[in-house]
């Protein structure tokens, strides 16, 4: 497998950087190495593709801090190998930061990794990063964001101004992978509604501040949406990503009592094409100790909210998440996420299973499965439903 320009430019910069540094004193090494494999029990709806995937990672991680602590630097690069799905096969360098921190404010230059959100099932004001969609479907694997990230700490609050002077276009599956449309996504054939493509220079404001048992954000970009329209070609063959230009507000809520965490994300975001508002919001219960024992059980529902009411948009248009959280609290750290996302207008639904335990001490298996279920057409999840898998992964840490 042959990995694209892209990415072998983001491999260069990162040996670069990393052999520059290799002789600096009380350097850090850290991160995984890990082998997954996918089997998908159903035939795929597309020729050509098979049942079995097998993928490889390499992410290390390199952290340097001087100037008794108030400088740092941190390293990231990531790579993926996969035996089916070219696209998949893919570099990126997650993070490369300079931090500069003092006691009421901080700077962060280069490429790093923001996250914003309280809610289990998606993360509607989650918006600095782009979603990074050949590694899982669950959108929570992001790309590196070249950023100028400036934090101020003040008592009522803290407040964050991102620059992000480039733009990186989301990933998707390739004509060999799985939970992908019928129709190839071609993303050499992007398009933009801003003449300066993906130099237009994004910006972002976020107010954070925590008052008790209360933690709240509100959040303003402004810039190129991370989500593009999705575009038939000239052909008929393919589907062409188009970026448009985007205004979001978000809020986040959290409440945290006992044994209680309620938590609320809501958006407005404005685009040529769409005005909307979209918002999820829930709780977490944990009995913790259950019949005197070290385990602990989170029930976990969330209502999901989209005012567009357009399945082949959102697949959470109007849907339900119910799920439960298990932790074993044991020296392996056992830990057991299942749950259900049901559409309350159809039978539509999707499952997901995901377990994790470690053993030794650097080793880590995984579990994961999702499975769908759709019977409408006009439904985003009608072009996945024989996209079942189970995954098995076993990473390596150091």
């Amino acid at each position: 497998m042959i990995l694209n320009a892209n990415a072998k430019s983001l491999l260069l910069l990162a040996a670069s950087l990393l052999l520059s540094i290799n002789s600096v004193q009380a350097a850090e090494w850290s991160g995984y190495s890990a082998v997954e494999y996918r089997y998908f029990p159903h035939q795929s709806l597309n020729e050509g593709v098979g049942d079995h995937d097998m993928s490889a990672v390499l992410a290390p991680e390199f952290y340097h801090e001087w100037d008794e602590g108030r400088q740092s630097l941190i390293i990231a690069p990531f790579l993926r190998v996969d035996s089916e799905d070219a696209e998949r096969t893919h570099a990126d360098l997650r993070e490369a930061n300079w931090l500069i921190a003092e006691d009421d404010w901080e700077l962060r230059l280069g490429v790093g990794k923001v996250y914003w959100g309280v809610t289990e099932s998606q993360h509607l004001v989650d918006v600095i990063n782009q979603t990074d969609l050949v590694e899982n479907t669950d959108t929570e694997d992001k790309l590196g964001q070249p950023m100028i990230n400036l934090s101020f700490f003040k008592d009522w609050g803290t407040v964050e101004l991102f620059a992000l002077p480039y733009f990186r276009e989301r990933t998707f599956v390739g004509k060999e992978g799985r939970l992908r449309s019928q129709l190839v996504v071609d993303t050499d054939n992007a398009s933009y509604e801003s003449a300066a493509k993906q130099h237009h220079l994004d910006v972002a404001v976020r107010w954070s501040h925590s008052m008790g048992d209360w933690d709240l954000a509100l959040s303003h970009f402004y810039g190129t949406t991370r989500e593009p329209v999705l575009q038939l070609n000239n052909t008929f063959t393919a589907l062409n990503p188009y970026y448009e230009i985007m205004n979001q507000t978000g809020f986040e809520l959290q409440n945290t009592t006992d044994s209680w965490l309620w938590k609320l994300e809501v958006i407005r975001r404005d685009t040529r094409s769409e005005t909307f508002t979209a918002l999820t919001g829930g709780f977490e219960y944990t009995f913790y100790g259950v019949f005197d024992s070290d385990y602990d059980i989170g029930l976990i529902s969330e209502y999901l909210f989209d005012d567009r009411n357009d399945e082949l948009v959102t697949p959470f248009e109007d849907d339900v998440l119910i799920g439960s959280r298990i932790t074993w609290n044991d020296e392996q750290s056992t830990e057991l996420l299942v749950g259900l996302i049901q559409d309350l207008n159809s039978s539509d639904a999707a499952w997901n299973i995901e377990a994790s335990r470690r053993f030794g001490n650097n080793w880590k298996t995984s579990l994961e499965g999702r499975f769908f279920s759709s019977d409408m057409a006009q439904s985003s999840l009608y072009q996945i439903r024989n996209d079942d898998y189970i995954q098995v992964e076993l990473a390596r840490y150091f």
